[in-house]
């Protein structure tokens, strides 16, 4: 045992000391604080930059709204019918490639709706739409002011009013952008670029077998011609467009809808038209924010910190002691020799020893040896005092007559001393001692004490 507390000890205080040496090492990452340069867009960021404060009003007031953390093309699955906005914020840590963005418009032809909430979206983001086409400009870089500065982020500009009255629109006075807002460009396409579009149109249709039911058809009635529903002096703030039997709405300045900006004016207002105005589900683009569910959670949480470096010596430390253990670093010692026997086990061998050689006399020695001392004591005289001694002293002090006890003496004695005597004899013979013992209230073994109350 003391070896083994020495070995407890040691790899507690081993233990002990690589906590120490991984706490003393460990040099913490500044948190750096939001900025308009670097922006974190996500649902889960609380800075200036983020969009938790929305996400967190739309799913208190009771709007549907949860955080997409699959790759885009999941949402032509099963899953992604239940979505009806997909919502993409700003800047992503993992850009959209082509393929994706291909999956995305998919989903939005065949009646999902799209928005985009970027400075600066890609172009594979915003196909044509009729003979129209859709970009963003950035009008002022860097971005070096504070953006958990209001009045540093929208110095200088003015709040827009609506352009027109519209869905997107309605219930808004003005809304405050911020002095990194972006301009919307909408062209309409060369003659090249026509043609292209025609073909591009053609081969789209192709896939699907009636032709009147493929999505460019079915959105023939609708005009394709972009809708602006915010403007400034510069250029178009806010704008929709078809696309399919969907629909793609850009809006060139995440400010909006972040944390640091959504307070303003009527942008919370905004944010609400143009998210929740259409009934369903509102999802939120996480997967290319970084925050995939393919990435543990355990592991995320506890990253940057000393914590998984010292879970990882932990169990370099017990599996050293696991190899330790099944190996020897000394002469090989021979195994305790433990006595499996216990004490009934001896008795009984010993009674089934004397009933084989049917030594009935020496089972009643045994016992009468025990007797007798207990009933000299009880008597109060010598061990070695005469029958009738024992037993008038005793007649003396109980209801037991001097006659009862010294004829049980004698028997006891007789057949310990050679007098002839069967199983059945003997067993009587001890049955009456063990009566005498308990009239008079001699206290019994312990042993004998719990076979009784086993009988019982």
């Amino acid at each position: 045992m003391k070896q083994k507390l020495g070995i407890i000890v040691t790899i507690l205080l081993a233990v002990g000391v690589l906590a120490l040496i991984n706490s003393a090492a460990y040099v913490g990452e500044e948190e750096k604080p939001d900025s308009e340069y670097a922006p974190n867009r996500s649902t889960y960021n609380s800075g200036a930059t983020g969009t938790r404060a929305l996400h967190d009003f739309l799913n208190e007031g009771g709007y549907q709204v949860m955080r997409w953390r699959e790759p885009a093309d999941k949402l032509l699955g099963s899953s992604g019918r239940k979505v009806q906005t997909f919502v993409v914020v700003g800047r992503m840590q993992i850009p959209i490639d082509r393929e994706e963005a291909s999956a995305l418009l998919l989903w939005v032809s065949g009646g999902g709706r799209l928005v985009i909430i970027d400075r600066r979206p890609e172009d594979f983001l915003l196909p044509r739409s009729g003979d129209w086409r859709v970009t963003a400009e950035m009008l002022q870089f860097p971005m070096t002011v504070d953006a958990a500065s209001p009045e540093q982020m929208t110095e200088g500009i003015k709040p827009v009013v609506p352009s027109q009255p519209t869905l997107l629109t309605q219930q808004i006075e003005a809304v405050q952008p911020s002095r990194y807002y972006s301009a919307i460009r909408v062209f309409p396409l060369t003659a090249e670029e026509k043609k292209k579009a025609e073909k591009d149109a053609a081969e789209f249709n192709e896939g699907f077998n009636d032709a009147s039911s493929s999505p460019t058809n079915q959105a023939a009635t609708v005009s394709p011609a972009p809708v602006v529903h915010l403007a400034t002096p510069q250029a178009p703030l806010l704008v929709d467009y078809p696309h399919g039997n969907g629909h793609i709405v850009l809006l060139s300045d995440p400010f909006l809808v972040s944390n640091g900006g959504i307070t303003l004016k009527d942008n919370l207002q905004l944010a609400l038209n143009i998210l929740a105005a259409p009934a369903g589900l509102v999802a939120f683009d996480e997967f290319h924010q970084g925050h995939g569910a393919t990435h543990n959670a355990f592991v995320s949480y506890f990253s940057g910190t000393p914590v998984l470096a010292i879970c990882g010596q932990i169990v370099l430390v017990i599996l050293l002691m696991v190899w330790t253990r099944g190996r020897r670093f000394a002469r090989p010692l021979p195994l305790p020799e433990v006595d499996r026997r216990s004490s009934l086990e001896f008795v009984a061998s010993m009674a089934e020893l004397q009933q084989r050689a049917r030594a009935y006399d020496l089972a009643i020695e045994n016992i009468y040896a025990r007797t007798r001392r207990v009933l000299a004591r009880y008597a109060g005289v010598d061990y070695n005092s005469p029958r009738k001694v024992i037993a008038d002293r005793i007649a003396g002090r109980s209801s037991v007559t001097a006659h009862q006890v010294e004829t049980l003496m004698r028997q006891s004695e007789d057949a310990i001393n050679g007098g002839g005597i069967s199983e059945r004899q003997s067993i009587q013979l001890v049955k009456r001692l063990r009566e005498i013992e308990s009239t008079l209230g001699l206290r019994m073994r312990s042993r004998e004490v719990k076979q009784q109350q086993n009988r019982n």
